[in-house]
């Protein structure tokens, strides 16, 4: 017993003197500690009540209220039992410090053990020498009945690690003497949600009790930082995030616990909006202070003509990728006036890239080594070089409007203006889009095909699964599988085991998976629509439209504005009319109505109001908008299983929402849409842009080839294209040999007539011979002889016919003179640059 004593007095000693619970740091989650706290801060918790009229009740009027209704028991021993432990509890804390019984509470050293809580008690015991378990028993469950009475008011650690001081009692006291009304709302609202199982409902009354044990007051008095508060606590005492937190405050603001100001799902309350510019710069933690008040000057400045994505890309490029890493390697930098070493460092590591390589490759000798990294030039490392560029230009502009203000950090640009042309680089990224577009084409219809079975396959099992009883087993396909025992089944998974490999999985979300992965590239293939865009159709995005001529109605699908802030709209083919069909079919809910949800937009960092839009999943009871990097995560883990082989590399083909836009362009302009009409579907603005898309392939070059030459050959007579007989063929033969004269060459076209009547001389076609030169110098002066002869006889018809022979003549020497000499020199000149005097 001695033992017993100092055992429970040292612990109470050392919790006494242990730092208090009732504001515990919050336990890492998934959401970052600066969201966290600025939610605290957004939405204060209510304070714990030092005082109230409950505490200050003396011991006999405690145990007079506790044995009336409504805490009395229908049975006469168990009513006995519960006042001798309200005595024992009074007893206890009566001899604990303090003027009310919360501050005995406190003084006894319990409520910071948590669970191990009863030590206390169990130790004042011993040292009395009553020390049983029965009465243990009996005093732990009467400190449940004091926080029911409202006479303690426990902290919310003590509260979730002994779950309420009881099992499963602490609801029904406080359903009973607190809020009988708020309590039952709450129930009925629960189960009014299909999605809201028993369990949840409990866990969920559960919870309001601790808020309502802790803090006092009704349920209409909950906060929503009361709220958050209870998740902290929750994430650090059970070392992981509160489970089925979305749902517990979805169904209080449902009711009407949380007030107006409460945003409509903890998601929302998550995200603190858009960051300022000086939050912006301020993650990049730059140790020059100067430097970093003029970066969020610089933001600030241009933040009204930039998005909200444009400007944080900003400030990465400025604070992070700029003047970060410059002080990462010349600590105490504080000037923008770099010296040229300095720049050409950092051009330099923001060109480079040291990667290492997977697979190991053997060293010298033949053994073995690590992975030697390997440098690699950044593909986009001018998208960082621009922004530098014009943050240095602005700099100068502006210091001209504001000297003041600006001028002091004007500083030579260290990146020149060649520097940042990219025609190459474009150049080069239009050849790499257009392979892997050319790699992906043929390969789609087989990746539809592949989805398509995996959606039917996966629907398949699930529904064998569920006609299932849990423990037997159900063949599926070439599987054997057998459903599990689970000791809190759930409606909306589907757990099984492979006899096989022993692996276990759910069925539910394998055939989710499926289904909205086939559903996504049906979409984006049929339509070309970005990833943003997709997860924007909404149910009122189908419209119908009656053509005026036929009065035909067709169905369009309306896109909303996204990145080039432009609506348009998409004729629905039959293929994807069946495919919005199976959507909408899979989101409506018990009544027919597709439900109301809000979409985080990544770009702008804000919520959209609640739509119907189609692209939702349920995650538990909760309908909520798929986000990008989910259904991105989604595809690359379904196409990772569909087995087709990139041919460039061998490895697995990888599809990104992206490559389906410029498949659906390439495709939709090689079929023979108009350019400007596909830019119109696609939502550019520039045509170029959308040429960029287009990958051209190598067989329409020679299609068009052939399709030109056919075109060609039906503008000219059949006949030409037939087989020559022996005798054509002779004759086109003899035309190259009858070509052949005395001065050189006739190149008059094969079956025409000669049109100088054979004066070669003078006709032009006639390519002269460089060694007949002599020849022609004969004829010249023989010409010369005749003309001066005519002349002298007075022949003034025949010199003007030979003075016609004596042009031709000399134009033919003439020619063989410009002619350059074979294998001889070429003089090319002096170059000069344009605009400059030789002299």
């Amino acid at each position: 017993m001695t033992a017993t004593v100092v055992t429970a007095t040292a612990l109470a000693t050392a919790v006494r003197a242990a730092p208090s619970a009732a504001a515990p740091e919050p336990a890492p989650a998934h959401w970052s500690a600066r969201r966290r706290r600025a939610a605290r801060v957004r939405f204060p918790a209510r304070a714990p009540a030092a005082d109230w009229p409950g505490t200050h009740e003396p011991a006999p009027a405690v145990a007079a209220r506790l044995a009336a209704p409504p805490f009395t028991l229908p049975s006469a021993r168990c009513q006995h039992r519960r006042a001798r432990g309200v005595g024992l509890a009074l007893d206890w804390l009566a001899d604990q410090s303090g003027a009310t019984w919360q501050q005995r509470w406190q003084a006894g050293g319990a409520d910071p053990l948590g669970a191990g809580w009863r030590a206390v008690p169990n130790g004042w015991l011993a040292a009395r020498g009553a020390g049983t378990a029965d009465r243990t028993r009996a005093l732990c469950l009467a400190v449940t009945l004091l926080v029911g009475a409202d006479v303690l008011r426990p902290s919310l650690p003590w509260l979730v690690a002994t779950a309420g001081g009881g099992r499963g009692a602490l609801v029904p006291l406080l359903a009973a003497t607190r809020d009988p009304d708020g309590f039952a709302r709450l129930a009925a609202h629960c189960a009014a949600q299909p999605g809201v199982s028993a369990a949840a409902t409990r866990h969920m009354l559960h919870r309001a009790a601790m808020i309502l044990a802790a803090k006092g007051g009704p349920m209409a008095e909950i906060t929503v930082g009361d709220v958050l508060e209870l998740f902290d606590v929750e994430a650090q005492v059970n070392a992981r995030e509160a489970h089925g937190a979305g749902v517990f405050y979805r169904m209080l603001r449902g009711v009407g616990m949380l007030g107006e100001q409460a945003p409509a799902t903890l998601a929302q309350l998550r995200t603190d909006g858009p960051a300022t510019p000086g939050q912006l710069i301020d993650r990049y933690r730059l140790a020059c202070r100067p430097v970093r008040d003029l970066l969020v000057d610089y933001l600030s400045e241009r933040a009204p003509a930039l998005d909200y994505n444009s400007l944080r890309s900003l400030a990465r490029f400025l604070g992070s990728v700029f003047w970060a890493d410059l002080e990462r390697h010349h600590p105490g930098i504080d000037s923008l006036h770099l010296p040229t070493d300095v720049a050409t460092a950092w051009k330099r590591r923001l060109r480079t890239a040291t990667t290492t390589p997977r697979a190991a490759g053997a060293v010298a000798g033949g053994a073995a080594g690590g992975a030697a990294a390997a440098p690699a030039t950044r593909v986009g490392y001018r998208e960082c070089l621009t922004p530098v560029r014009a943050f240095y230009l602005d700099l100068a502009c502006w210091a001209g409007e504001d000297p003041a203000r600006w001028a002091r950090w004007v500083a030579p640009c260290p990146i020149g203006a060649e520097e940042i042309h990219r025609r190459k680089a474009v150049l080069a990224r239009k050849a790499r889009m257009d392979a892997r577009t050319r790699a992906r084409l043929p390969a789609l219809p087989a990746l539809l095909d592949i989805l398509s079975r995996q959606r039917a396959e996966a629907a398949l099992a699930l529904a064998t699964a569920r006609a299932t009883p849990p423990g037997q087993t159900c063949p599926v396909g070439a599987q054997v599988l057998r459903r599990c025992q689970l000791r809190a089944p759930r409606e909306a998974t589907v757990w099984v085991d492979e006899l096989a490999t022993g692996r276990r999985r759910d069925l539910a979300l394998e055939e989710d998976h499926a289904f909205w992965v086939w559903a996504a590239v049906e979409v984006l293939r049929s339509t070309g629509v970005r990833i943003e865009e997709l997860l924007e159709l909404g149910h009122h995005a189908l419209i119908s439209y009656r053509l005026p001529t036929t009065g035909e109605v067709v169905p369009l699908l309306q896109i909303v504005p996204s990145k080039t802030d432009a609506e348009r709209l998409l004729l629905v083919s039959p293929e994807l009319a069946d495919v919005l069909a199976a959507v909408l079919h899979r989101i409506r809910d018990a009544a027919g109505v597709v439900p109301l949800v809000a979409r985080y937009d990544a770009y702008e960092c804000v919520w959209s109001a609640p739509a119907p839009l189609l692209f939702q999943r349920r995650v538990g009871s909760e309908p909520r908008a798929m986000t990008m990097s989910g259904l991105r995560r989604m595809l690359a883990a379904t196409l990772a299983r569909t087995g087709l082989v990139d041919p460039a590399t061998g490895g697995p083909l990888h599809f990104t929402p992206h490559d389906f836009r410029r498949m659906f362009l390439t495709d939709a302009i090689a079929s023979g849409l108009p350019p400007h009409i596909a830019q119109v579907i696609a939502g550019h603005r520039d045509l170029n842009v959308t040429l960029g898309y287009k990958a051209v392939y190598p067989t329409e070059a020679i299609q068009a080839h052939r399709a030109f030459l056919a075109r060609r050959r039906a503008l000219r007579p059949s006949e030409e294209y037939r087989t020559p007989t022996d005798g054509e063929w002779q004759e086109f033969l003899g035309h190259f040999e009858r070509r052949q004269v005395s001065t050189g060459t006739c190149a008059r076209a094969f079956a025409t007539p000669c049109l100088h009547e054979h004066a070669c001389i003078c006709c032009p076609v006639l390519r002269p011979d460089p060694h007949q030169r002599p020849r022609l110098v004969e004829i010249r002066d023989n010409l010369l002889a005749r003309i001066a002869e005519a002349e002298r006889e007075g022949w003034l018809g025949e010199a003007e016919g030979l003075r016609v022979s004596l042009a031709g003549a000399q134009d033919k020497l003439s020619q063989l003179d410009r002619r350059p000499p074979a294998g001889g020199p070429v003089g090319l000149g002096t170059p000069r640059r344009r605009g400059v005097d030789p002299s």
